[in-house]
């Protein structure tokens, strides 16, 4: 008898699937699985802030300079409720047809947080650190726009992009997709283009190509390959003084970059 209902249990269990085809049972057993989410990589960070960070836009609907910013959720329309409240108990950063300039991007556990012309919350600009974290050499971050008197300041916004997980694996031009609703980046001058313009042809290859070559500077290769894992200073008693970068880990690829002051020396790559 115990056995029977012991059967019998576990067939009451199983009635929700019996009846059901094989791709039924499959759907109903994938329903329970948790999602699965590439995270940002380092190199799509790294193309974030060659491609946004420093590109100027221009203002669609008035940018709000609360604190600690204006929220926006990938996939969902503008609160509109929300962004008049914003405007209310804040003066406008901008209004719609101001040309901005993109000044720094931090990239939390769930969240991109963009700052528009200095921020809503002025501090040492990232743009300014990242010169020295990624290299890009964009020009020094003013917070006085174009369209506006020569002499006058205006404020700045920031905008936070909530994905309520952990940011996904995004492009920089998705990034910018997500801001559209404040931003359109369509036409306007592009920071990273000028600059890479004004390079020799060989090392913008070798920026689009993602590497190192002999000739380089800190900031060219900071572009190109992004922070090093180690660096490591050398002081032979009878030559100048270099200091290697070094890309990955062994036993698997490795790359080391050597400067002798500003300039790059010597490339190796292991195995």
């Amino acid at each position: 008898m115990r056995r029977a209902g012991l059967f019998v249990l576990a067939l009451g269990l199983a009635c929700p699937l019996i009846g059901l085809g094989a791709g039924a049972r499959s759907a109903a057993a994938q329903q329970i699985r948790p999602p699965v989410t590439t995270r940002l990589s380092e190199a799509n960070k790294l193309s974030i802030i060659r491609y946004v960070d420093g590109e100027y836009a221009k203002v669609v609907q008035p940018l709000p300079s609360v604190k600690p910013g204006f929220y926006l959720k990938p996939g969902q329309k503008l609160n509109q409720k929300a962004l008049a409240s914003a405007l209310l108990v804040s003066l406008p950063a901008a209004n719609a047809g101001d040309t901005v300039q993109i000044t720094g991007i931090q990239f939390k556990r769930k969240q991109i947080v963009v700052n528009i012309n200095g921020g809503s919350h002025p501090h040492t600009s990232f743009m300014q650190r990242v010169h020295v974290s990624v290299g890009m050499p964009w020009p020094t971050p003013a917070r006085v726009v174009p369209d506006q008197a020569p002499g006058v300041e205006r404020i700045g916004s920031t905008l936070i992009v909530d994905f309520g997980q952990p940011v996904p694996n995004i492009t920089a031009e998705q990034l910018k997709s997500y801001l559209a609703p404040f931003l359109n980046f369509n036409g306007q001058r592009s920071a990273a283009k000028n600059w890479l313009d004004t390079l020799p042809p060989k090392f913008r290859k070798a920026i689009a190509e993602r590497k190192a070559v002999v000739g380089m500077d800190r900031t060219m290769v900071l572009a190109a390959l992004g922070r090093p894992g180690h660096k490591v200073r050398n002081f032979p008693p009878d030559g100048a003084e270099t200091e290697d970068w070094i890309y990955g880990e062994p036993p698997g690829t490795t790359i080391f970059v050597t400067f002798e002051g500003e300039q790059v020396i010597r490339v190796k790559q292991y195995p």
